[in-house]
């Protein structure tokens, strides 16, 4: 579920949440805080009346939070002063990440994971990252659903809660209405996903290109999907998917492919789309601007040569597919990527 569906289009604000514990890690609040508010101010430049953003920090009692870096926290609202704490229900609650051995927390937080739980039944996003994830955990929500946490800690989650099903190999996943990332650039990479989804692909470029640098893959190419397809079953476009992904300089017309595979236009049409949730064409063009970017990043090829060799004899066609995706020429973003990885040189 997107945050559009969970938006009315006639709502005015997007209120999130972000949960304060001891011993959480500070810049899981202030990295995606920051990212929501420039998202939101690059989006209000062009339209006054865009979603207006609010945020508060929730916590269960009213008392400052010491952050693992030692920075004191003071909760917006505490849920233990609420005289219904289940009348306060944001849009998007996110729970970040903890220092360390995340169950003496957990212990003293059964009304803020009962909290959680009532907020998801009645239509909250919840996004976990790292071993806040095990708060979602302990609320049951995770039953029978995937989800991943920090790399250092999947053995003992397994171990706690072995009714989930923990995805180690994927930094993001999103089961339903929650999502749930392993470090704090999945996290990033989430609230672009949301920024994107709430104020626009120009806001969400802006603020990924301010925030992030480095190459990135897109969102959908990194979570782990509960019940869509990114591992489907239909091997036969698995296998076209491996040849896609390893020809990426052919030019075989798409419908030449499908006819290399035994299939119709028409039916591979419909089942590329059926097992991938998006259409061939998408999905190559895809493959071929992730495979120029790492080439702009890495190599010393001519903007023609990379071209080339994503399977684009024109570098005007590459150029436009840059701008259309990234605001940027594939000239600016190499300059763009090459002063991040090297200034400090």
């Amino acid at each position: 579920m997107s945050v559009e569906n969970n938006n009315d289009s006639k709502t005015s604000q997007l209120r999130v949440s972000l949960v304060i514990y001891q011993h959480v890690l500070a810049t899981g609040l202030t990295l995606p805080l920051e990212m929501l508010l420039a998202g939101e101010a690059f989006a209000r430049r062009y339209d006054k009346s865009t979603i207006k953003l609010t945020t508060q920090l929730v916590s269960q009692e009213n008392k400052p939070i010491s952050s693992r870096a030692g920075i004191q926290l003071l909760p917006d609202i505490a849920l233990n002063d609420l005289p219904n704490d289940k009348d306060y229900v944001p849009d998007i609650i996110l729970i970040p990440s903890l220092w360390r051995n995340p169950r003496p927390v957990l212990r003293k937080h059964e009304k803020l994971i009962a909290w959680l739980k009532h907020c998801w039944q009645q239509g909250s996003i919840l996004l976990g990252v790292g071993t806040g994830v095990c708060f979602l955990a302990e609320s049951g929500l995770l039953d029978d659903h995937s989800a991943t946490t920090h790399w250092h800690y999947v053995d003992q989650f397994k171990r706690d809660y072995p009714k989930v099903k923990i995805k180690p190999d994927f930094f993001i996943t999103q089961s339903e209405r929650i999502y749930c990332a392993a470090s704090l650039n999945a996290l990033a990479d989430i609230i672009v996903h949301i920024i994107r989804q709430t104020y626009g692909r120009a806001a969400a470029q802006n603020v990924e290109s301010n925030f992030s640098h480095e190459i990135r893959k897109p969102y959908e190419e990194q979570r782990y999907l509960e019940g869509a397809v990114d591992r489907h079953a239909d091997e036969l476009i698995a296998q076209i998917q491996f040849w896609l992904r390893t020809n990426l300089s052919s030019e075989l017309s798409l419908a030449e492919l499908a006819e290399q595979f035994g299939l119709s236009q028409r039916s591979f049409t419909r089942r590329f789309k059926t097992a991938t949730g998006m259409r061939a064409t998408e999905y190559w063009q895809q493959l071929r601007i992730e495979a120029a970017k790492d080439l702009l990043a890495s190599s010393n090829l001519s903007i023609q040569e990379v071209s080339y060799h994503v399977g684009y004899q024109d570098q005007g066609h590459l150029t436009r597919l840059f701008k259309q995706n990234l605001s940027l020429t594939p000239k600016d973003y190499r300059a763009m990527v090459r002063k991040k990885l090297f200034s400090q040189s």
